[in-house]
């Protein structure tokens, strides 16, 4: 038996409880791992309200950090003892004192790497490296809009895109987190609730727009966001703290500039086991040359309803975690 979040119903965060469950017997290729620090993402809200669905009653979480107790069959890849973290590995159910996983999705952690800051760091940090260095590969001397710049990916994304020579515009949304994003990479940041961010963004380039803007937000900076583009500029659009954009029409993006809409994961990017390694290898090195991993919030996992309360309240900052 092992204690884990579940739920069972689609809602807010009072739908998730703490359950003893079984855990299932290891089938070839799986590995059994006990957690020591479970890292808590936007998309565990979207799990849990229905936006993303899943299939019910299910567990939650896509993030942890742990040791290897057992193997199943065939699996060569890790070892019993080994420490490990994971960024999506089947089914959501990383909220849990334990949990049963493909073993090929495990990326074994270097000794200078704790298991507290891989559990905050690995998905965000390994969207961050796929947005900056793969969707849109920003390159030194560029200006780049980043929402969201004090967040879990922003903290990290605007540290590592001020590394590349990149000019970082961040947005926030208080005086507190503005200062916060200021202190990891960006060199102007606009506050969301009093500023419009579109016109700022023209001052803050003589009136040309970005060559690319990086939106976790969604919903309420979506069409903002389109018009803080140069003439053929790049929408990263990869999350919705705000709710879902509302459709568009896409001759809206000629209209604006033969503009081009992305919409990436972080699933697709690391889909194949080289790509999950090199990218959570190149975050490793960005932690050893420098990279600040912030953890904000802590929580211990029976609190999993008040992490998600403080998450969808914007009141995080930097990674939160769930504590054993």
């Amino acid at each position: 038996m092992t204690r884990a979040i579940r739920f069972a119903r689609t809602g807010g965060p009072e739908v998730l409880e703490l359950e003893e469950i079984i855990l299932p017997d290891l089938k070839a290729g799986e590995a059994l791992v006990r957690h020591r620090a479970i890292g808590v993402n936007f998309i565990d809200t979207y799990h849990r309200s229905g936006l993303y669905p899943v299939p019910l009653p299910s567990g939650l979480g896509s993030e942890a950090a742990g040791i290897v107790e057992q193997i199943g069959p065939g699996v060569t890849c890790i070892r019993v003892g080994e420490r490990v973290a994971y960024a999506g590995a089947g089914a959501p159910a990383s909220y849990s004192e334990a949990r049963v996983v493909p073993a090929d999705r495990l990326v074994p952690l270097p000794d200078d790497v704790s298991d507290d800051v891989a559990a905050a760091a690995l998905l965000k940090g390994m969207t961050a490296e796929f947005l900056i260095h793969r969707t849109f590969p920003v390159v030194s001397g560029q200006t780049v809009l980043f929402h969201a710049a004090a967040g879990g990916v922003g903290l990290i994304a605007c540290q590592w895109l001020n590394k590349l020579g990149a000019r970082v515009i961040g947005t926030v949304g208080s005086d507190a987190k503005r200062e916060l994003a200021l202190s990891h990479g960006c060199a102007e940041v606009i506050v969301l609730d009093r500023e419009n961010f579109p016109e700022r963004v023209r001052e803050l380039t003589s009136g040309h727009g970005v060559p690319v803007v990086f939106d976790s937000i969604g919903k309420s900076t979506f069409l903002g966001s389109l018009d803080c583009l140069e003439p053929r500029g790049m929408m990263v659009s990869f999350g919705n703290a705000s709710g879902k954009p509302e459709p568009i029409d896409v001759t809206l993006l000629a209209q604006k500039g033969s503009l081009y809409l992305t919409r990436p994961t972080l699933f697709t990017y690391t889909g194949k086991r080289e790509a999950l390694l090199s990218s959570a290898n190149a975050l490793f090195q960005a932690i050893r040359d420098g990279l600040r991993i912030e953890i904000g919030q802590r929580f211990p996992l029976a609190e999993a309803q008040a992490a998600h309360r403080a998450l969808e309240s914007r009141s995080t900052t930097g990674s939160t975690l769930l504590e054993l």
